[in-house]
C-alpha cells in the first residue's frame, strides 16, 4: 500500500495508474473519502469500490471547514497508525493522508454552497457544515480524479449533496451510495460511537427503533407524513435521548406530502453529549441494511 500526502502526488499517482491499463483498456480508480478512525462501515465502502474498479484510494482528513466553533474538531477521534493497518489489511492500494497545510495552503476564498438543499436538517442544525463538506470533497475529487467515489447512506443528506455537486459541476466521476452498516442490535456504525458508554450506548438504540417504528407503521398502511413522524418521535423520546428531528423527505431533501417506497426517514438526536444521525428508505427497510458483528475495535 502506497502512502501519499500531497494533492499533486495523489493526482500524479492516479494518472499513472490509469495509464497502465486495466478494465476497458485503462485502470479504473475508486475512492473512499473518510475522516479516519475507521470502522467496519468504512471498510465495507472499500469492499464495494474494489468490486467495480482496479485500484482503491482511501483518504483520511479531518476537515476543519465542516466543524462549527462549538463542535468536536479538536476531540474528534484520530488514530492514523491504526487506520493505516486496517486499510492495508483490507487491500487499499493508496492511502492519501494530506495535512491541513496541503489541503488549505491559504484560507479558501471560493467555497461550495448547495443552496436550500444544504440549509435544512443537518445544514440547519450545523450552519456552514455542508459548505465545508462540499468544498473538501471537491478538492479531494480533484486530487484523486476517481472514476467512482463511494459514500455511505448513513450520511444521507451529505451523499445526496455530493451527488448533486458532481452532476451540477460536471465532475467526471460516478457517485455510488452504499447501504448503511449496523451493529447486530441496529445501531448505525459511526466513528462517534466511541463516545458512547454504558447507558448511552443502550439509549442510542432509540434512533434505529424509531426508524423501525415508522417503517412498520408505513407498511401497515399509514402514509401521512405527520402521523408517521409522530409515531417515530414517540420512540425517539427515550430516557437519555434528546431528539433534534425526525422527518420524512425525498432524495432532494424536500418534505413529502405522502410517504411512499422512495421516502427517506431521517433522524438526529443527542445521546448524552454525542450527536447521532440515522435514516431508512421506507421501501428498502432497515432489514436490508448490512448488519455486522463489530470486528474493528477502538
Amino acid at each position: 500500500m502506497l502512502d501519499l500526502a500531497t494533492p499533486n502526488d495523489m493526482r500524479a499517482w492516479s494518472r499513472a495508474e490509469r495509464a497502465r491499463g486495466g478494465r476497458g483498456g485503462t485502470r479504473q480508480i475508486g475512492f473512499v473519502p473518510t475522516m479516519g478512525f475507521l470502522h467496519e462501515g468504512h471498510l465495507r465502502l472499500v469492499d464495494r469500490a474494489r468490486e467495480v474498479v482496479d485500484r482503491v484510494v482511501l483518504s483520511i482528513f479531518v476537515n476543519p471547514l465542516q466543524f462549527g466553533p462549538r463542535e468536536d474538531f479538536a476531540s474528534y477521534p484520530r488514530n492514523v497508525e491504526r487506520d493505516r493497518q486496517l486499510a492495508r489489511e483490507r487491500g487499499v492500494d493508496c492511502l492519501f493522508v494530506p495535512g491541513q497545510d496541503a489541503m488549505y495552503p491559504t484560507e479558501p476564498l471560493v467555497r461550495v454552497h448547495a443552496g436550500p438543499m444544504a440549509d435544512t436538517l443537518e445544514g440547519a442544525a450545523r450552519p456552514g457544515h455542508f459548505i465545508g463538506v462540499l468544498t473538501v470533497v471537491a478538492k479531494l475529487l480533484h486530487a484523486v480524479e476517481p472514476d467512482v467515489a463511494v459514500f455511505g447512506r448513513k450520511d444521507f443528506q451529505q451523499a445526496m449533496l455530493v451527488r448533486r455537486m458532481v452532476t451540477d459541476l460536471d465532475f467526471a466521476c460516478e457517485i455510488e451510495i452504499a447501504p448503511t452498516v449496523r451493529e447486530l442490535d441496529g445501531l448505525a456504525l459511526s466513528s462517534r460511537n466511541v463516545y458512547l458508554k454504558g447507558d448511552d450506548r443502550r439509549a442510542a438504540l432509540a434512533l434505529s427503533r424509531a426508524l423501525r417504528a415508522v417503517e412498520q407503521a408505513w407498511r401497515g398502511g399509514e402514509a401521512d407524513p405527520r402521523a408517521l413522524e409522530r409515531r417515530g418521535m414517540e420512540i425517539l423520546k427515550a430516557p437519555g435521548v434528546t431528539p433534534e428531528y425526525l422527518t420524512l423527505v425525498d432524495e432532494q431533501i424536500r418534505p413529502v406530502a405522502r410517504a411512499d417506497a422512495k421516502t427517506v426517514v431521517v433522524v438526529a438526536a443527542k445521546v448524552g453529549s454525542t450527536r447521532l444521525i440515522d435514516n431508512v428508505v421506507l421501501g428498502e427497510g432497515i432489514a436490508n441494511d448490512v448488519s455486522v458483528r463489530t470486528t474493528v475495535k477502538d
